[in-house]
């Protein structure tokens, strides 16, 4: 065998395993990226049921209301957050239970009227916002990793190691329009 030969058969190798480690490095980032959106989105979702029990014990609502209100970001706070069918379900209920609290404009209207309220609603406001894009920014990862670990390169050489395959958060994350329509 002549030495050009084994220059590139060197040179294949080396290149292959650059490919290899660009890859692994790339699904690594994808993977902390994925972290990152998640913990953003467990934080808008914590805030949401959050201001949704200060909202609960505010006052402004009958009682019927405010147990609603309170059971469901209760409910929301206290799910399981290693299971995403429950904890979406959980969330699109919280979601649900501020649509009907907060129907239309008028009625949201007419709770501005107080400055503490005027305050927890708009808060409550840029939150909901802030949850749908962080569920987004996390959807969006998810897809992006698993785009790349469906390549074959990727499952032949065990790139993406034991870590699980990434699932992405599915929930009614829309906020209430009387709360957006300002």
């Amino acid at each position: 065998m002549s030495w050009w030969w084994v220059v590139i058969i060197v040179s294949g190798v080396v290149l292959v395993a650059l490919y290899l480690s660009m890859t692994a490095g790339r699904l690594d980032a994808l993977h902390r990226r994925i972290d990152a959106a998640s913990h953003a989105l467990d934080v808008q979702l914590l805030r949401r049921s959050a201001l949704t029990s200060d909202l609960a014990s505010s006052g402004l609502f009958d009682p019927a209301t405010t147990v609603v209100l309170a059971a469901s970001a209760h409910a929301a706070r206290a799910v399981d957050v290693t299971d995403p069918v429950a904890r979406g379900l959980a969330e699109s209920d919280l979601t649900r239970v501020l649509m009907e609290v907060l129907p239309d404009e008028a009625e949201v209207a007419e709770l501005r009227h107080s400055p503490e309220a005027c305050a927890m609603l708009d808060e409550l406001s840029s939150t909901c916002t802030r949850v749908q894009l962080s569920r987004r920014f996390h959807n969006d990862a998810v897809r992006a990793c698993r785009q790349v670990r469906r390549h074959r390169a990727v499952r032949w050489f065990r790139l993406a190691g034991h870590t699980p395959w990434p699932h992405t958060m599915e929930m009614d994350d829309t906020p209430p329009s009387a709360l957006t329509d300002r």
